[in-house]
């Protein structure tokens, strides 16, 4: 009988001691707070936001210091009011909108990749779209830059996926609505048409000469474009610093979904963009959440943080535009998500890798790799209740009777060994105003894997340019 006793009591001792082990071995699976009544009242508040009423942007200081330039940058819904007057259908719009122009940019690798000249394009009239998604689709960020001499402030798209700069000019044969007069270059003293024979001409993707000068079209994947004279003019960033000589176009046709901004503010790494022009060594910005009304800053030489994450930074030999990032992989929870080595890697023909872009919205990821990180998702969050999918979005779940939730950490992995963690609101994110929230990533079929801004909302992202690195920096808004 004592003996059965002291076996019994051995099993429970080791029963206990294979718990612990077991306990030690499995590392606890990570997690962070979605705040989900401040992000669902942040939803409401977007609606019923107007600019006019308040007027934030008015008298707003801009910043100068040595090299270093400094301009506001506001999300797309706090310049121009929605006419949405409920969030899904908000949210539908900007899916529809970021799906163009996520199709635009493959369709522009798929030239690059097949050596489609920019003389292959016929330019007809420069008068309707060449090819629809020749180019980027719309921008959801405005910063605000002085065009001119003497200046006068411009609310201009931000998009670093585009090269060529331009803004809406009379006379107009056809203009969309801005928030500010448009520009009329009769009333600058520095603006300079480009002749045909001059490099910045012959840098455009389409062009004509006519009459001696150079016309330029550029055309979105949405259906916008902007047609018109390519010049040169004096930007401003800031009450002291100024730019001479900024080729961009000056558009007298333009249409589509830009309605708000006076123009676009090209930031890749093509020879026309700004930060090129400017031979920036440096730039950087922190998006803010798109339903937010708040600003940030769009800065340039700042350099890179000393908290930073930093990633390599590549460019394509196929395709000067788009910033290649080293990404590797990801983790969900504290756990690495199993993908095929490489599978992010761009080849040698200049095919594959990842590219960041602030007008895209949504993190486009291989297939492979996209079911690999939502399979790990959706198996640490089990307790929470499903809901149907919607557009692109298929993992979605029903927090309308919650007002905080836990939810498992995902994380980037970059090479060198550095990773950064998301918050909560940069991949789950609300698509209508009662409680229904979606997994923020999408599958593709291009090779090309996109980090959108969805991910990169609250961080600042610093572009060093002279050390082919980028970083992240959380809390530096």
């Amino acid at each position: 009988m004592a003996s059965s006793s002291s076996s019994i009591h051995f099993l429970l001792l080791f029963c206990l001691l294979f718990i612990s082990t077991l306990a030690r071995l499995s590392p606890a699976t990570t997690t962070t707070t979605l705040d989900v009544a401040s992000s669902l009242q942040r939803t409401q508040h977007i609606l019923s936001f107007h600019p006019q009423s308040v007027q934030p942007f008015q008298n707003q200081p801009l910043f100068f210091n040595s090299s270093v330039f400094s301009v506001p940058l506001h999300s797309r819904g706090s310049v121009h009011k929605t006419h949405h007057t409920d969030y899904k259908s908000l949210v539908l719009s900007r899916l529809q909108r970021d799906s163009a122009r996520v199709d635009s940019l493959n369709t522009r690798l798929l030239f690059a990749l097949n050596g489609v000249k920019k003389s292959e394009i016929q330019a007809e009239a420069l008068s309707t779209p060449i090819i629809s998604g020749t180019s980027q689709g719309s921008g959801e960020y405005f910063t605000r830059v002085g065009v001119g001499s003497p200046a006068k402030q411009y609310y201009m798209v931000l998009d670093t996926g585009s090269d060529i700069n331009w803004i809406q000019c009379e006379p107009c044969a056809d203009c969309y609505q801005q928030s500010d007069p448009i520009f009329n270059p009769s009333g600058s003293s520095t603006y300079s048409p480009v002749s045909c024979e001059s490099r910045q001409c012959t840098s455009l993707d389409v062009s004509v000469c006519r009459g001696g000068k150079c016309l330029y079209q550029v055309s979105y994947g949405d259906g916008s474009y902007t047609v018109g004279e390519f010049v040169t003019e004096t930007v401003s960033l800031g009450n002291s610093g100024r730019i001479k000589g900024v080729a961009l176009g000056c558009g007298h046709d333009n249409e589509g979904l830009f309605v708000g901004a006076a123009g676009l503010v090209g930031l890749g790494g093509g020879s026309m963009s700004l930060t090129s022009q400017m031979k920036a060594t440096s730039f950087s910005y922190c998006l803010v959440d798109r339903d937010s009304t708040g600003s940030s800053t769009l800065d340039f030489n700042s350099g890179l943080p000393a908290d930073a994450v930093v990633a390599p930074l590549m460019k394509s030999g196929k395709i000067d535009t788009f910033y290649y990032i080293g990404l590797t992989g990801f983790s969900v929870g504290g756990q690495p998500v199993k993908i095929s080595p490489g599978l992010f890697d761009m080849d040698d023909s200049g095919d594959g890798g990842v590219i960041i872009d602030c007008g895209t919205a949504i993190t486009r990821l291989q297939t492979q790799a996209y079911n690999a990180l939502r399979d790990a998702f959706v198996k640490l969050t089990t307790d929470l209740p499903t809901a149907s999918g919607v557009a692109l979005f298929d993992t979605c779940y029903d927090l309308s009777s919650r007002s905080s939730v836990k939810i498992p950490t995902v994380s980037f992995h970059f090479g060198g060994g550095k990773s950064m963690d998301l918050a909560a609101n940069n991949y789950m994110i609300p698509v209508d105003s009662s409680g229904t929230y979606c997994f923020a990533f999408a599958p593709t079929t291009s090779s090309m894997s996109i980090i959108g801004n969805v991910q990169q909302q609250g961080t600042r992202v610093s572009f060093d340019l002279a050390n082919s690195r980028v970083g992240f920096s959380s809390h530096k808004c």
